[in-house]
Protein backbone atom coordinates (compact mmCIF):
# COMPACT_ATOMS: atom_id res chain seq x y z
CA UNK A 1 0.00 0.00 0.00
CA UNK A 2 3.10 2.34 0.25
CA UNK A 3 3.76 2.61 -2.93
CA UNK A 4 0.19 3.17 -4.49
CA UNK A 5 0.73 6.81 -5.08
CA UNK A 6 3.96 6.24 -7.02
CA UNK A 7 2.25 3.70 -9.16
CA UNK A 8 -0.73 6.22 -9.87
CA UNK A 9 1.96 8.64 -10.54
CA UNK A 10 3.72 6.14 -13.43
CA UNK A 11 0.12 4.55 -14.53
CA UNK A 12 -0.71 8.63 -15.10
CA UNK A 13 2.68 9.56 -16.11
CA UNK A 14 2.50 6.46 -18.95
CA UNK A 15 -0.72 7.80 -20.27
CA UNK A 16 1.63 10.68 -21.88
CA UNK A 17 4.22 9.34 -22.82
CA UNK A 18 4.95 7.86 -26.11
CA UNK A 19 3.82 4.42 -26.68
CA UNK A 20 6.31 1.28 -27.03
CA UNK A 21 6.69 -0.88 -30.00
CA UNK A 22 6.33 -4.22 -29.48
CA UNK A 23 9.92 -5.03 -31.08
CA UNK A 24 11.21 -2.29 -28.72
CA UNK A 25 10.00 -2.81 -25.23
CA UNK A 26 12.71 -0.39 -22.92
CA UNK A 27 10.72 1.61 -19.91
CA UNK A 28 12.60 4.33 -18.13
CA UNK A 29 12.27 6.64 -15.18
CA UNK A 30 13.39 9.00 -13.10
CA UNK A 31 12.39 9.17 -9.92
CA UNK A 32 13.93 9.95 -6.13
CA UNK A 33 14.67 8.16 -3.10
CA UNK A 34 11.50 8.97 -0.39
CA UNK A 35 11.83 8.23 3.37
CA UNK A 36 9.16 5.60 3.09
CA UNK A 37 12.46 4.04 0.35
CA UNK A 38 15.06 3.99 3.84
CA UNK A 39 16.40 1.12 5.97
CA UNK A 40 17.97 1.25 8.68
CA UNK A 41 21.08 2.60 7.51
CA UNK A 42 19.24 5.61 5.95
CA UNK A 43 19.69 4.44 2.16
CA UNK A 44 17.59 2.50 -0.49
CA UNK A 45 16.49 -0.93 0.93
CA UNK A 46 17.29 -3.72 -1.31
CA UNK A 47 13.43 -4.77 -1.17
CA UNK A 48 12.68 -1.62 -3.00
CA UNK A 49 14.57 -2.14 -5.66
CA UNK A 50 12.31 -5.05 -6.43
CA UNK A 51 9.11 -3.10 -6.35
CA UNK A 52 11.05 -0.01 -8.15
CA UNK A 53 11.24 -2.75 -10.90
CA UNK A 54 7.32 -3.64 -10.82
CA UNK A 55 6.57 0.10 -11.29
CA UNK A 56 9.18 -0.33 -14.41
CA UNK A 57 7.07 -3.61 -15.54
CA UNK A 58 3.84 -1.32 -15.53
CA UNK A 59 4.96 1.46 -17.59
CA UNK A 60 6.26 -0.73 -20.03
CA UNK A 61 2.46 -3.25 -19.74
CA UNK A 62 0.97 0.59 -20.07
CA UNK A 63 2.94 1.87 -22.95
CA UNK A 64 3.21 -0.98 -25.13
CA UNK A 65 -0.48 -2.07 -24.79
CA UNK A 66 0.17 -4.89 -22.67
CA UNK A 67 -1.86 -4.35 -19.66
CA UNK A 68 -5.01 -3.65 -21.87
CA UNK A 69 -4.56 -7.23 -22.90
CA UNK A 70 -4.42 -8.45 -19.97
CA UNK A 71 -6.90 -7.27 -18.67
CA UNK A 72 -9.30 -7.85 -21.65
CA UNK A 73 -8.51 -11.55 -21.26
CA UNK A 74 -8.36 -11.64 -17.85
CA UNK A 75 -4.76 -12.73 -17.40
CA UNK A 76 -2.17 -12.19 -14.92
CA UNK A 77 2.26 -11.04 -15.03
CA UNK A 78 4.05 -13.31 -12.79
CA UNK A 79 7.75 -13.04 -12.02
CA UNK A 80 9.41 -16.17 -11.78
CA UNK A 81 12.68 -15.36 -11.11
CA UNK A 82 14.63 -12.11 -10.12
CA UNK A 83 18.18 -11.34 -9.68
CA UNK A 84 19.62 -8.12 -8.23
CA UNK A 85 23.01 -7.00 -7.72
CA UNK A 86 23.95 -3.62 -5.66
CA UNK A 87 27.23 -1.81 -6.24
CA UNK A 88 26.39 1.76 -3.92
CA UNK A 89 23.60 3.02 -2.03
CA UNK A 90 20.91 5.56 -2.74
CA UNK A 91 20.53 7.90 0.04
CA UNK A 92 17.56 10.49 1.53
CA UNK A 93 16.39 12.11 -1.43
CA UNK A 94 18.95 10.98 -4.28
CA UNK A 95 18.08 10.93 -7.69
CA UNK A 96 18.08 8.26 -9.54
CA UNK A 97 17.29 6.83 -12.92
CA UNK A 98 16.08 2.87 -13.66
CA UNK A 99 15.70 1.59 -16.92
CA UNK A 100 13.80 -2.02 -18.11
CA UNK A 101 14.92 -3.69 -21.37
CA UNK A 102 13.12 -6.93 -22.73
CA UNK A 103 16.00 -8.74 -23.93
CA UNK A 104 14.50 -11.34 -25.52
CA UNK A 105 11.69 -14.49 -24.88
CA UNK A 106 11.20 -17.70 -25.54
CA UNK A 107 8.15 -19.92 -25.57
CA UNK A 108 7.21 -19.56 -22.44
CA UNK A 109 8.99 -16.63 -21.08
CA UNK A 110 9.93 -12.93 -20.97
CA UNK A 111 13.51 -12.05 -20.04
CA UNK A 112 14.44 -8.57 -18.58
CA UNK A 113 17.49 -6.36 -17.77
CA UNK A 114 17.29 -3.60 -15.05
CA UNK A 115 19.91 -1.06 -14.19
CA UNK A 116 19.62 1.85 -11.41
CA UNK A 117 22.21 4.53 -12.05
CA UNK A 118 22.71 7.72 -10.99
CA UNK A 119 24.21 11.03 -12.06
CA UNK A 120 27.59 8.97 -11.75
CA UNK A 121 27.60 5.60 -12.11
CA UNK A 122 25.32 2.50 -12.07
CA UNK A 123 24.28 1.39 -8.70
CA UNK A 124 22.72 -1.89 -8.76
CA UNK A 125 21.87 -4.43 -11.72
CA UNK A 126 19.80 -7.18 -12.41
CA UNK A 127 17.80 -9.47 -14.24
CA UNK A 128 14.13 -11.48 -14.22
CA UNK A 129 11.96 -13.55 -15.99
CA UNK A 130 8.56 -13.52 -16.13
CA UNK A 131 5.79 -14.81 -18.00
CA UNK A 132 1.52 -13.91 -18.66
CA UNK A 133 -0.70 -16.21 -16.96
CA UNK A 134 -4.33 -17.39 -17.90
CA UNK A 135 -6.34 -18.64 -15.10
CA UNK A 136 -6.68 -22.39 -15.63
CA UNK A 137 -5.23 -22.64 -18.77
CA UNK A 138 -1.90 -21.69 -18.02
CA UNK A 139 0.98 -19.61 -19.12
CA UNK A 140 0.18 -17.50 -22.36
CA UNK A 141 3.66 -17.41 -24.61
CA UNK A 142 4.87 -14.56 -25.28
CA UNK A 143 4.41 -14.89 -28.61
CA UNK A 144 0.87 -15.39 -28.24
CA UNK A 145 0.99 -12.19 -25.78
CA UNK A 146 2.29 -9.67 -28.03
CA UNK A 147 -0.19 -10.82 -30.89
CA UNK A 148 -3.08 -10.34 -28.39
CA UNK A 149 -1.33 -6.35 -28.20
CA UNK A 150 -0.82 -6.17 -31.95
CA UNK A 151 -4.29 -7.59 -32.65
CA UNK A 152 -6.29 -5.03 -29.79
CA UNK A 153 -4.26 -2.43 -31.67
CA UNK A 154 -5.53 -2.75 -35.08
CA UNK A 155 -9.32 -2.48 -33.54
Amino acid sequence: MNLIFRMLYVLTLSLFRERLDTGNLVSRLSLRVLPNDLDINLHMNNGRYLTICDLNRIDLFARSGLLKAMFKRNWIPVIAEHTMSYKKPLGMLEHFDVKLEVTHWDEKYFYMQHTFSNSERIVAEGTSKGCVYARGIGVVSPADALAAVEQDKSK
